[in-house]
């Protein structure tokens, strides 16, 4: 019992070594899950036998307690043995077709989809609509209520709440361009989520100049989070041109629109805004005796405004702030006129400086001090890592950069194949720490290597119930997959325990395989029966708010589980045998 325990806890522990965001959503299943296990490890070492001791009648012969057994315990025993005993008789057949099974499962596995984490049913989308920039807040409030329309025009949708812009010390700052909306809906109309946004895609596809996003609050957050962007997929494009950053965003994003499962393709916006230069004259600020620092406190006094105390209205605290009068710079020729103190008194800003009236654009993002330009989209009806691929290959094919010039690619896929490569690695020394545990218990090399084929006997079941519903392993599944290492085990433990104490009896080979393994029969299907009950809710209910991250871990766990019991109650007898039988003489 102890064994079992730390096996199914070191099973769990590459659970630990995930970071971000995947680790903060999964550490806390594991640490529930090996606190309720130690906490019934200790019930079953302490409290059990006590109550076995009070509750279980006294002395009885088997013959009453094999009486006593209900028909379905009897009638399963009667068939296993029959088939044990026909399996038995052709070991090589049964050892060939689990192996066949077993390479089906391998190329069924490679043709499944990757993803990061399950589609979140949030019961809400978030739809961000953006305008050009340096749109007034009225136009984009206009455009906002049109989107309102549109959007409310779908049956399943409730309401719409909108915001347009957003404060500059805000976390998620916007421009007023930019118009994001919470709206909640209920499929109640015999559609999926997917089938929802599909329509909320075609009808706000009609609002010429937007680019339209949708998402989930949570999983907005999430996609924010991992690369920046409020998309599943982020396409980064570096260098120090800003024209020719969007000049390559342009061909990229038209690249996207040639690859199946992208959607809400958007560029993001970049466009020429006036702006007036104030540039010094360094020879005649010298001149006049007036250096940059206080060249540079008047321009900022005198044009942005300078904070030099604060007033009280009330209780209320008010920023005084001192600068030109607007109709003394509301255009260049005032500005030049703008009077600066010099050592010869009062002369005008025009003669120290050059001001200029040019463009420049409305925003200049970096990433590690590069300038970077971000093309985003989601994917929809594929998995993610398949759709990733293909974009790297159309962009491989079609695109050639200039020198100076990279892309970075972003977004859940990165994040994904990061936690899968640290969960293999963790993984396999989880598989080596339960390997000398098994062999701690049995001292026996064999007997714990045939204890561990119940692993690849779990994964063929998981591997298949994953293709027959979902289509696609992300990071719960692979949790799944993880967990059912120590789980799996627990059955052949279950059986080897069983014929290596009927061996000290002195039992012979063939008695022992075959009353060992009908003797263990019930417990094993009773385990693995109530382990399947309690996972049937959560594997089926996935769909469900709350349910999105258990759920895969669950389908994987309760197909491991039918396909090593299965097969374990037939295997680990053929192989034991085989191991433990002598061999023939040359």
């Amino acid at each position: 019992i102890l064994n079992s325990t730390l096996i199914i806890i070191a099973s769990f522990v590459p659970l630990f070594f995930l970071s971000g965001i995947e680790g903060r959503l999964l550490k806390p299943l594991g640490i529930a899950f090996i606190i309720a296990l130690a906490a019934s490890t200790l019930v079953a070492l302490t409290l059990t036998p006590v109550l076995c001791s009070f509750l279980l009648a006294g002395n009885k012969s088997k013959e009453d307690t094999a009486d006593k057994e209900p028909f379905s315990a009897r009638w399963l025993k009667t068939k296993y043995s029959s088939a044990l005993d026909k399996v038995l008789g052709h070991p090589k057949a049964c050892l060939y077709s689990v192996e066949a099974l077993g390479l089906l499962a391998i190329i069924l596995f490679f043709t499944l989809g990757r993803g990061f984490l399950p589609n979140f049913n949030e019961g809400s989308f978030t739809i961000n609509v953006s305008a050009m920039p340096g749109i007034s807040l009225e136009q984009s409030d206009s455009i906002g209520k049109v989107a309102e329309r549109l959007i409310l025009t779908v049956p399943e949708v409730k309401n719409v709440a909108r915001k347009t812009g957003r404060a500059e010390l805000d976390e998620h700052a916007l421009g007023v361009n930019t118009s994001e909306m919470e709206v909640p809906y209920v499929l109640d109309k015999g559609r999926s989520k997917s089938d929802v946004a599909r329509e909320l895609r075609e009808k706000l596809s009609a609002i010429p100049g937007v680019n339209v996003e949708i998402g989930q609050p949570i999983s907005h957050r999430i996609d924010a989070m991992l690369s920046g962007s409020q998309s599943q997929v982020a396409v980064k494009i570096f260098g120090d041109d800003l024209d020719r950053l969007y000049a390559i965003g342009q061909q990229i994003s038209s690249e996207m629109k040639e690859v199946r499962g992208l959607e809400d393709i958007n560029v993001e916006q970049q466009i020429s805004r006036p702006q007036l230069e104030i540039v010094p004259r360094r020879q005649l600020l010298a001149r006049y005796g007036i250096t940059l620092p206080e060249f540079a406190q008047y321009v900022r006094m005198a044009v942005g405004g300078d904070v030099v105390s604060q007033v009280y209205v009330g209780n209320k605290p008010y920023d005084l702030t001192v600068k030109v009068a607007d109709s003394h710079r509301d255009t260049r020729k005032a500005i030049e006129d703008l009077m600066i103190e010099s050592s010869e008194g009062m002369i005008p800003l025009s003669y120290v400086a050059d001001v200029k009236v040019g463009s420049g654009p409305n925003t200049i993002n970096r990433e590690n001090v590069n300038r970077v330009l971000t093309v985003s989209a989601n994917v929809d009806g594929r998995d993610l890592k398949s759709t990733v691929d293909e974009l790297k290959k159309h962009v491989a094919e079609h695109i050639s950069l200039p020198e100076g010039y990279y892309v970075v690619y972003g977004g859940q896929f990165e994040n994904e194949a990061a936690a899968t490569r640290m969960l293999l690695i963790t993984s396999v020394l989880a598989i080596i720490l339960i390997f000398f545990l098994i062999y701690t218990e049995f001292r026996s090399v064999k007997q714990s290597l045939v204890i561990l084929v119940n692993m690849p006997l779990a994964a063929i079941g998981g591997i298949l119930i994953l293709r027959l519903t979902s289509g696609e392993i992300n990071i719960p599944a692979i949790i799944g997959f993880i967990s059912l290492m120590g789980i799996s085990v627990r059955n052949g433990m279950l059986l080897m325990t069983c014929y290596n104490n009927l061996e000290a009896r002195g039992v012979s080979l063939d008695e022992r395989v075959r009353y060992g393994s009908t003797d263990r029969l019930l417990p094993i299907v009773m385990t693995a029966l109530t382990s399947a009950l309690a996972l049937i809710p959560i594997a089926v209910r996935g769909g469900e708010p709350g349910n999105e991250l258990q759920s895969p871990m669950a389908i994987v766990i309760l197909g491991g589980l039918i396909s090593s019991t299965l097969l374990n109650i037939f295997i680990v007898p053929v192989l034991y045998k085989k191991i433990t039988q002598p061999s023939n003489p040359a």
